[in-house]
């Protein structure tokens, strides 16, 4: 298996990167023959940018290309295309133990100077081993703007064999002065039917499961795989899918924004308690105070940083559990709006299609759009750091 086949439906792209990956193989080893290496005129860059919606694999494609860049097949040599996935270069880098490829993802909200300034620093060196210094920043959306500042000038003057791959939901989300500096490679989100061959053959879904799972979450593949293979997010769709129907009058409004949080928080709860746990246990063995010692004098600031980063990604888990509860509502009216359209796309959620047309049939078409309209308005509220709740209430009170 090739690192290219975790890139589904994206043949377009995956051409244009084997395109650039065997122009990088050739100038280094024109570098390891000793002669004139060329990037002038090849598909190569130093800079890109891989752009696209969630789910359709963003940061797959840049650790595939990482993978790529650092291939040592023999098969290169016979005409081959890097990116095996079987020789050394491309199982460390795809495991994330390769010395040469850094990736950054946060769990924060945002990605600061110092953190950057890092990423730079190791930018400049040589590669240790492999046959280039790849960067993956999988958050690029997150820069700070003093973070987008010191990035700038490395993505401009980079060394020579260095090549950084930032990910990003669209180039807007970018500062225009980084995103004109690289190459863009815009992927779409992947058919449905492609997910959920996907699924079955990997994962070993049962393809019954697999269809409902891609088709619910309308191509999104990291959350089609959670949704067939975890069965409380299937319990936790279901419920989201219920608000609908039960935010008639004011007392049920309230009571399923107040339910909605409180599932977001215990999900981030959840999803963050032991890795907290291990985190803590490995700085208080770090400094000496581990089976419950005291800590030394002057380490205190250093728990209180910890402690202050795992809420903070505590925080971001609960927002973007809430982002995906929104965006199954927001699938939700979108059906409703196909039916009372009548239009014959396929229904996002099998499971909820007799709520659909409950739905439907009592309301319009502009109170439809007018219910999607507030649940945009509450994404935007939580991106401005409003109080969860109350974004969440108001937009069930608008959803009446």
């Amino acid at each position: 298996m090739t690192v290219w086949d975790e890139l589904v439906g994206q043949d377009r792209v995956t051409a244009q990167l084997t395109s650039a990956a065997r122009d990088a193989d050739a100038y280094v080893t024109a570098i390891d023959a000793g002669q004139e290496p060329r990037l002038a005129g090849s598909s190569m860059t130093h800079a890109w940018l891989f752009t696209g919606p969630p789910g359709s694999g963003r940061a797959t494609a840049a650790r595939a290309f990482a993978a790529a860049l650092q291939c040592l097949s023999p098969d290169r040599a016979l005409g081959g295309a890097p990116g095996c996935g079987f020789c050394d270069g491309c199982h460390t880098s795809l495991v994330g133990t390769h010395a040469d490829v850094e990736v950054l993802r946060t769990d924060l909200l945002t990605i600061g100077v110092k953190e950057t300034r890092e990423l730079v620093r190791r930018a400049q060196l040589s590669p240790a081993g492999g046959r280039w210094q790849v960067i993956v920043m999988e958050d690029a959306d997150r820069l700070t703007e003093g973070a987008g500042n010191v990035l700038l000038k490395a993505v401009e003057e980079p060394a020579p064999r260095t090549v950084w791959l930032l990910c990003a939901p669209s180039t807007e989300d970018v500062l225009p002065t980084i995103r004109s500096r690289c190459r863009t490679l815009s992927l779409r989100t992947p058919p449905v039917a492609a997910v959920a061959d996907v699924l079955m053959r990997r994962d070993g879904v049962a393809p019954e499961v697999a269809h409902a799972a891609a088709q619910a979450t309308q191509g999104h593949i990291d959350r089609a795989r959670r949704l067939a293979t975890d069965e409380r997010a299937r319990e936790r769709r279901a419920a989201v899918l219920r608000i609908p129907e039960r935010v008639s009058d004011l007392g049920g409004a309230l009571r399923a924004a107040q339910e909605l949080v409180d599932a977001a928080a215990e999900d981030a709860k959840q999803l963050a308690g032991e890795r907290d746990e291990k985190e803590t246990e490995e700085l208080r063995a770090a400094l000496g105070a581990a089976d419950g010692k005291r800590l030394p004098r002057g380490t205190a600031g250093v728990m209180k940083d910890l402690e202050d980063r795992q809420k903070r990604r505590a925080t971001r888990t609960q927002r973007d559990t809430l982002d995906l509860a929104l965006t199954e509502l927001t699938g939700f009216y979108r059906d409703v709006l196909a039916r009372q359209l009548g239009t014959a796309v396929a229904l996002a959620g099998g499971e909820s299609a007799a709520a659909v047309e409950r739905v439907a049939a009592a309301s319009t078409p502009e109170r439809t759009l007018r219910r999607m309209e507030a649940i945009l308005a509450c994404r935007t509220a939580l991106d401005r750091n409003v109080s969860p709740l109350l974004a969440v209430e108001a937009m069930t009170v608008a959803l009446r």
